[in-house]
């Protein structure tokens, strides 16, 4: 089901970047949002395990640090727990907003640990992600798919300037649709 195909009016990408900076210092005193290293796929791994139903292999972690690892981000608490993270690709495809081919990022899997949600890391992680993409990699666009009852991550993506472009049906393992969620960079 086709739901919108308009460009949506956004946020800059620039403004995002500056608008989490603000609210994780309001809000998550300490903590720190920076790239993955290689010594921390067990860390994400133990969160997507924790925090997701859809888990993946470790070689699929490992491939998108490896090839994209500039959009591939951590939270982590004062005391160095890995508490969050987001990892991303670029992909070659039919655009959401235009019709040719569009480098476009997708944001594969994000996710922060129950107790440290409500703490603006989730923005903080996706500001990070969004200003690579468009900085490091030249997206001109990105999306995510997202379960349709997972309201909060939703709303989120919103607030970041995503619009509901279609349902996937039956797109999760359990059988729940996903929406799929794009915006235009920057």
């Amino acid at each position: 089901m086709i739901l919108k195909k308009e460009k949506p009016v956004v946020p800059p990408v620039t403004t995002i970047f500056e608008n989490a900076l603000t609210a994780l210092s309001k809000e998550a005193p300490g903590y720190t949002i920076r790239l993955a290293r290689k010594e921390d796929i067990d860390s994400v791994i133990r969160v997507n395990r924790e925090a997701l139903p859809e888990n993946y292999p470790r070689a699929f972690f490992e491939d998108l640090y490896n090839s994209y690892g500039k959009s591939f981000f951590i939270a982590e608490t004062p005391q160095g727990e890995v508490v969050g993270y987001v990892m991303c690709r670029v992909e070659y495809k039919p655009g959401f907003f235009k019709t040719l081919l569009v480098k476009s990022g997708h944001i594969v899997s994000i996710a922060v640990l129950k107790e440290h949600r409500g703490r603006s890391l989730g923005l903080g992680l996706m500001a990070h992600a969004l200003k690579s993409l468009y900085e490091n990699y030249g997206c001109s666009e990105t999306y995510l798919e997202v379960r349709v009852s997972n309201n909060p991550a939703i709303s989120l993506y919103e607030k970041l300037g995503y619009v509901k472009i279609r349902v996937e049906k039956q797109y999760y393992l359990d059988g729940e649709d996903a929406y799929i969620m794009a915006r235009p960079l920057p």
